[in-house]
Formats: structure tokens, C-alpha cells, sequence
């Protein structure tokens, strides 16, 4: 049995690994829209964690010995510079380690069980989840980076992973914002890069239809719901739309209407 989610993962890593290829130094300390982010800051972020899951896979009393210093990070607000310090390439350099690290892992994680249970900061996931949470963050945080450089991004079916992962938080976005859950999902009509359209849910609880990468961008929160082109129908979906998170942690507000855009190229 094989992790076929971690090709997805490569893909995705070396979809975003051609746009920089050619970047200059300076590009790196550009800053994005997100937080204000620099695209050091970026691969900085995607490097740490693509590291910290593999190592949670590969040596379990490694994590658990990396887990004190994250969580006292994490209780005092200060995992950014936790990260930064953990990390000490910038530029060019940091570039090619995120890449050939990210090529690494994908190579390995290819012959890992699926359902092997990975331990992390929460509770264990499966292999499958633990991949495409990663490949989710490459996706999401390469958003920006596609963004300050003016560049749209070549996508593919591999969305439908980050599709499902929304699907699969419905509950937690309702939980996370202290709202009731549901009790049915609103029916999904979306088309995939492909052509393709992937059907979900159940249209008596409302409807949201439109291109997959909108959908992903909404509950990845890259880009506010006003911004893309789904047409949502019903209370029920609205709600999830304006609260959507595929992502652990706190409550995050998604971007307010046109603060999340492609720059013109330059």
C-alpha cells in the first residue's frame, strides 16, 4: 500500500518551487498580503513544519522532545520567532533547502501506510492526513507568494485534496467560532480543473457551486468569499463560507473583500 497524497504533495511543492527558481535575492524579502509575510517568512514556515511532521513520522522521542519548546511558543504568542530562530537561511539558500527537503520527504512518504497514525502538537492523524495537511500549506501560503509576484498559478485535480479536507472540517469551522453545527452539510457543485464536477452534501441544507480552487481558497482563507466566484445559496451555507477554516488553532478572520488580489506583474 502506498501514500499516493504525497506525489500530490511534490507537486505541489515543485508548482510553487518553478515560480521561484528564477527569483533574484531580493525577491525573497518581499513582502505579501498576508500579515505582511515576506516570502522568507513563507518558506521559513512551510520548511519548519514539513520538517516537524517528518521527523514525527521517522523518530516519534525526537517530536516529542521538539514538542516543549513549540508549545512554550505557542502559549507565549511567539511561534514566528520560534520558527525564525530554529531556521537560520534566508534568500536563495532557505529556497533550495525548503525544495530539496520537500523533494526528500515526498520520495519517502510515498511507501508509508496510509493509515499509519503520525503523532503531532493535537491528537495523532493518519499518514493521508498528515501529507495533505501539508500539501494544503504549501497550496495556502504559496497563495501569497503567486500573489505579490503577479503570477497564477498552473492548478490540477490535486485540489480535490484540499476540497475534501474542507468538507472534512465543516464541523470544526462551526466548533472553532462557537457556532451550532448543523446537523447536514449544504450540497457542493464544483468544477475542477479538469472539467470535472465533484458533488457533495445535500442540496436540502443549501448549495454552494463553482470553481474547486474558489472553494479551496475560501476554507484555506486566501481569499474572502466575495472575491471569488461561488454562488452560495441558503443560511447554512453562508454561514460555513464567512467561517470556513480547514486549519487547526484559534478562530482566524478570513481576508475582508479585495485585501487578498493578484499584483500586477512585475
Amino acid at each position: 500500500m502506498s501514500l499516493a497524497e504525497a506525489a500530490d504533495f511534490l507537486e505541489e511543492s515543485r508548482t510553487l518551487a518553478a515560480l521561484l527558481e528564477p527569483q533574484d535575492e531580493a525577491a525573497f524579502a518581499r513582502a505579501t498580503q498576508f500579515k505582511g509575510w515576506t516570502i522568507n517568512d513563507v518558506l521559513v514556515h512551510l520548511h519548519f513544519w514539513n520538517k516537524a511532521v517528518d521527523l514525527a513520522a521517522s523518530d516519534e522521542a525526537a517530536f516529542k522532545a521538539l514538542l516543549d519548546p513549540l508549545m512554550a511558543a505557542l502559549t507565549k504568542g511567539g511561534l514566528r520567532a520560534y520558527e525564525n530562530a530554529t531556521i537560520p537561511e534566508r534568500g536563495r539558500a532557505l529556497f533550495t533547502l525548503w525544495k530539496e527537503t520537500a523533494e526528500d520527504i515526498a520520495a519517502r512518504w510515498a511507501a508509508i501506510d496510509p493509515k499509519q497514525r503520525i503523532p503531532w502538537v493535537g491528537p495523532s492523524m493518519s499518514a493521508r492526513s498528515a501529507i495533505t495537511a501539508r500539501q494544503m500549506e504549501t497550496w495556502a501560503h504559496g497563495f501569497e507568494i503567486f500573489d505579490v509576484l503577479g503570477a497564477e498559478r498552473p492548478e490540477s485535480d490535486r485540489i480535490r485534496n484540499l476540497v475534501v479536507l474542507g468538507i472534512n472540517t465543516f464541523g470544526w469551522s462551526h466548533q472553532v467560532n462557537r457556532l451550532p453545527v448543523p446537523e447536514i452539510m449544504p450540497e457542493l457543485k464544483l468544477t475542477a480543473p479538469s472539467g470535472e464536477v465533484w458533488t457533495f452534501g445535500d442540496a436540502q441544507a443549501g448549495r454552494i457551486s463553482g470553481p474547486a480552487t474558489d472553494f479551496a481558497a475560501v476554507v484555506t482563507q486566501t481569499r474572502a468569499v466575495a472575491d471569488t466566484a461561488l454562488v452560495i445559496e441558503g443560511a447554512v451555507a453562508r454561514t460555513w463560507m464567512d467561517h470556513a477554516q480547514c486549519f487547526a488553532g484559534p478562530p482566524e478572520k478570513p481576508p475582508v473583500a479585495g485585501s487578498r488580489h493578484r499584483a500586477a506583474k512585475v
